[in-house]
């Protein structure tokens, strides 16, 4: 019986039901996603690259845990708040406390169980696309990988149940000590913001300050670390809270004031409802500014993090191929690619001295990496005389030697001295090519067969001096952030979106008169409607700009990170704000839908 009276609930609030249930489902795919990928033992012992980003997917679902954790608590008190007249009803008609407890518990247990099974099954299918996008962008082959991972439906349908568990405790618990009176009236007595102007002008102060203190921390995070990081965490907070308990109240009263907006159409009664019940907002406004900030800055410090593959590349060598031994190299595999600068430098060596002809240095100069006193990578050029008499510039040249090589002494002789030599000449081969990006298949091809024949190389010190390895070894790491990033955000925006939208729908039932109202005196439902969009348009506009302030404050944290954090920084918030705006509509039709449809 209380099992058939759950369901009834649950379909009697479809539509609420159906938003906390989308977002459970996106938040349990993506955890099994991150488990999925992470927990493959077998795939990631056979593709040791893959491996490396495997502790920024277990980071990935820590922070997942922990936001879908508050998410859960958040919204199922939400849909709580619009049961409670139902609940209150049946404790009126006798229902016991127990049977109540009970009937709130299969409720918030049953859609958590569905979404958390329906959101394993879209994350077997993440897994398989998000697998796909993983080797074309490192751009490498995979074996042993199986989206179906039973280690990670096990860990994702354990956590998820054991949160529901206790939500559905916390939910039962507090409907059930409730007043039947308090249940009744809740939804009826949103707290108005009437408080006294001195009060609120010192917390406008204070939100400004908290902020400023933030934003400054977040600046200085590289010279204060831990406490910068903690010292911005508290104030951003306290200072988004005030900005929305006393500056949004400041501004609202502002706009009232002005009778050029508060009089046009119904302006005057949007700007009155926010305001008499902004207080009722605070918390999910500040909250949700927080989300927004976390989500839009995950997603674009992750495609920062994949713009800086090829800088960091870029900056390791002066060269995109290096060839020891040069003279053994297939003139078929060269074919393959089309070099804008092909310079062969002849050595001889003995048992403590490497030689080479300082005449070919002069005629082609060979060319380094240096960095300026601002970090920044320049390329610089060596004459055979400054190879010669610098030991820093023949420290480069060495770098790029086979390991035997290095710990020898250099000479550079004249072409005549070079020549006289008794003894065998190799080649130390330097190549550029003008697309990096269009060669590097033929050049990984190229840098792995010079790792065979220089067996010495395959230590690793030959990875460092291959440009297509190195950017191999950079995207491993930074495709992991990448991914996190892109997918943590969409995960962050889904449950900072949809806890919102709870908000404002919970209170559409008490809307409902007062809209009625307005249409029997001849209200047309044209500004009706319009005066639905402003209200809710701004509940999202508020705590959207805020957390785009804060990301672009937060971007200053990755400086050290990132050589570039505000490079195409259009891009995420674009996607970004595409995908706020689809919920933002879908908030507004519901709405809409609501108190539209009963004030007939």
């Amino acid at each position: 019986m209380l099992l058939k009276l759950s369901l009834t609930g649950i379909k009697g609030r479809s539509r609420d039901y159906i938003v906390l249930f989308s977002g459970l489902v996106m938040a349990s795919g993506i955890f099994y996603m991150f488990e999925g990928l992470a927990t493959n033992k077998t795939f990631l012992e056979s593709n040791t690259m893959i491996s490396s980003v495997v502790m920024i997917f277990h980071l990935g679902t820590v922070l997942l845990s922990i936001i879908t954790f508050v998410y859960i608590l958040y919204a199922n008190s939400f849909l709580m708040t619009m049961r409670q007249k139902d609940y209150a009803m049946f404790m009126m008609l006798g229902a016991k406390g127990r049977k109540i407890a009970q009937l709130i518990f299969i409720e918030t247990f049953v859609v958590g169980v569905g979404a958390t099974i329906v959101g394993t099954v879209l994350g077997i299918g993440l897994s398989s696309v998000v697998q796909q996008l993983l080797v074309k962008q490192l751009a490498i082959k995979v074996t042993h990988f199986a989206a179906l991972n039973s280690s990670a439906i096990l860990f994702t349908l354990a956590f998820f149940t054991i949160i529901f568990l206790l939500a559905a405790f916390v939910n039962a618990m507090t409907i059930v000590k409730k007043p039947i009176l308090s249940l009744l009236k809740a939804s009826e007595t949103p707290l108005p913001a009437n408080r006294k102007r001195m009060t609120l002008l010192l917390e406008v102060v204070a939100g400004v300050i908290f902020l400023g203190i933030g934003y400054l921390m977040m600046k200085l995070v590289g010279t204060l670390q831990l406490i910068a990081l903690a010292v911005a965490l508290v104030t951003i907070i306290l200072g988004t809270y005030f900005v929305f308990h006393s500056i949004l109240i400041f501004v609202l009263d502002l706009l009232k004031r002005r009778d050029k907006i508060a009089l046009k159409k119904l302006n005057n009664f949007t700007l009155s409802q926010l305001s008499f019940r902004i207080q009722d907002y605070t918390k999910i406004l500040s909250m949700v500014a927080m989300l927004f900030a976390l989500a839009l800055g995950a997603i674009t410090v992750g495609l920062g993090f994949h713009n800086e593959v090829s800088k960091m590349t870029e900056a390791t060598s002066a060269y995109d191929l290096v060839l020891n031994n040069g003279q053994t190299v297939s003139s078929s595999e060269l074919e393959k690619i089309t070099p804008t600068s092909d310079v062969a430098y002849q050595q001889k060596e003995d048992a403590a001295t490497v030689y080479y002809d300082r005449g070919q240095f002069d005629q082609t100069p060979f060319s380094a990496i240096e960095f300026d006193k601002q970090n920044q990578a320049k390329k610089v050029q060596y004459s055979g005389e400054k190879l010669a008499g610098d030991v820093v510039a023949a420290d480069k040249l060495r770098n790029l030697e086979l390991p035997e090589q290095q710990t020898k002494k250099h000479q550079f002789l004249t072409s005549e001295e070079f020549a006289a030599l008794p003894i065998q000449a190799t080649e130390l081969r330097l190549i550029t090519v003008a697309d990096f990006a269009k060669a590097r298949p033929a050049l990984k091809n190229l840098a792995e067969e010079n790792l065979k024949k220089n067996p010495s190389l395959n230590d690793g010190v030959g990875n460092f001096t291959q440009k297509a390895l190195i950017y191999d070894m950079y995207n491993a790491l930074f495709s992991g952030f990448e991914f996190m990033g892109f997918f943590l955000g969409i995960a962050f925006l889904t449950m900072l979106a949809s806890c919102l939208m709870f908000k404002i729908l919970s209170g559409a039932k008490s809307d409902i008169q007062r809209y009625s109202m307005l249409e029997k005196i001849g209200t047309r439902r044209k500004l009706l409607t319009q005066s639905i969009r402003k209200e809710i348009g701004i509940l999202f506009l508020v705590p959207g700009l805020l957390g785009v302030i804060h990301v672009l404050f937060g971007l200053q944290m990755f400086k050290t990170l990132l050589s570039e954090p505000y490079s195409n920084i259009w891009l995420p918030f674009l996607i970004f704000f595409v995908l706020y705006f689809v919920y933002y509509l879908l908030t507004v039709w519901i709405y809409t839908g609501i108190v539209m449809r009963r004030a007939d």
